[in-house]
């Protein structure tokens, strides 16, 4: 699998002014200038582009549902600017040690009677150690035996802890590459792009499916947004769950005065993840907390198609479990688990 980072080159016809055929069927390679392209072409249009792409491979009313947890809170030694848990910020995010296995199992229970299919643990760490590749081996073998997906952010991995992974029954792999590459050393030093693309190399080789996406609302401008899209779509194969997050900006982090994304740009995104990946989950993310239900819709309109579900992401708040399914019930939508 190629994951070296890419070099987006502008093709002549590019050079030239004309704009690609975007009515053409998705091209296996996408420059940032096409996919820039997408982002510049009129709300309506794109819309129902995405959608139309949305129903030739989804049923267009059925949101997967998934519930994270932080299963290691805190201290953790990269310095991403974005994060809360990350030690070289203060932002009152108290230290945690791992949680206990039958707390795990008794969240990822919980987390099933709502309705959730997919249950998500992440810890705070640049790279588990060996004890902790143990425990979350426990965790995820306990998790899958009720019946649920399962899913781990854990950080850097190397090939011993992603085939421990894979033997423990892992379904898939959270490393999300962030930002397009030109950007991402404005937003973390302590490691770099190509280590992101390393990880998810491992991941693929190991034979586990590959969650990764990015965060919006940074500060990165529009051609850095296409960039982090184009990235992941040329990922060979690309991943199967795409998260797209919106900047939750959180006092005492680098961007907690980042100006706010505007809302369309935010479904754009959301829109252009859809067209290029067509086959992909793009699961609406951090942010839904301070998204308007009428802003939520448009995201669903625009293809996403997984939400993550309870009271809190790791560390930050997330719309309650009732005012999701009310809004779902509005939106005349259902969780997809409830197909079976």
């Amino acid at each position: 699998m190629n994951t070296q980072i890419i070099e987006f080159i502008r093709t002549p016809a590019n050079k030239s002014g004309k704009q690609p055929d975007l009515g053409a069927a998705t091209p296996q390679r996408w420059s940032v200038e096409e996919v820039e392209s997408l982002f510049k072409l009129p709300f309506a249009d794109l819309m129902f582009r995405a959608q139309q792409v949305h129903r030739e491979h989804f049923d267009p009313n059925a949101v997967q549902l998934s519930t994270l947890l932080s299963i290691k809170t805190g201290g953790c030694s990269e310095d991403c600017g974005y994060c809360p848990q990350s030690a070289f910020h203060s932002t009152g995010v108290e230290n945690q040690k791992m949680l206990e296995l039958d707390v795990v199992v008794a969240a990822a229970r919980a987390a099933q009677q709502n309705g959730a299919d997919r249950f998500c643990m992440g810890a705070a760490w640049r790279e588990p150690s060996d004890a902790d590749m143990a425990s979350v081996v426990e965790m995820v073998k306990a998790v899958r035996g009720l019946g649920m997906e399962t899913c781990a952010t854990l950080g850097m991995l190397n090939d011993r802890q992603t085939e421990q992974l894979r033997d423990a029954g892992l379904d898939y792999y959270n490393h999300n590459l962030d930002t397009a590459p030109e950007f991402y050393g404005d937003i973390i030093s302590t490691r770099d792009y190509q280590d992101r693309l390393d990880t998810l190399e491992r991941v693929r080789k190991a034979g586990m499916h590959v969650c990764s996406g990015g965060i919006v609302g940074m500060g990165e401008n529009l051609t850095q947004r296409a960039g982090l899209l184009a990235q992941l779509a040329n990922l060979e194969p690309y991943p199967e769950s795409v998260p797209i997050n919106n900047l939750v900006k959180v006092e005492g982090t680098p961007l907690a005065q980042a100006e706010d994304i505007d809302p369309f740009d935010f479904v754009r995104t959301i829109a252009a993840a859809r067209i290029t990946m067509p086959t992909a989950r793009v699961r609406l993310s951090a942010g839904r907390q301070q998204m308007s239900d009428e802003l939520q819709a448009l995201c669903f309109l625009a293809g996403a198609n997984s939400i993550f579900y309870g009271e809190q992401l790791l560390t930050t708040g997330n719309p309650e479990v009732e005012h999701d399914r009310a809004l779902l019930d509005r939106l005349g939508m259902y969780a997809s688990a409830e197909q079976r």
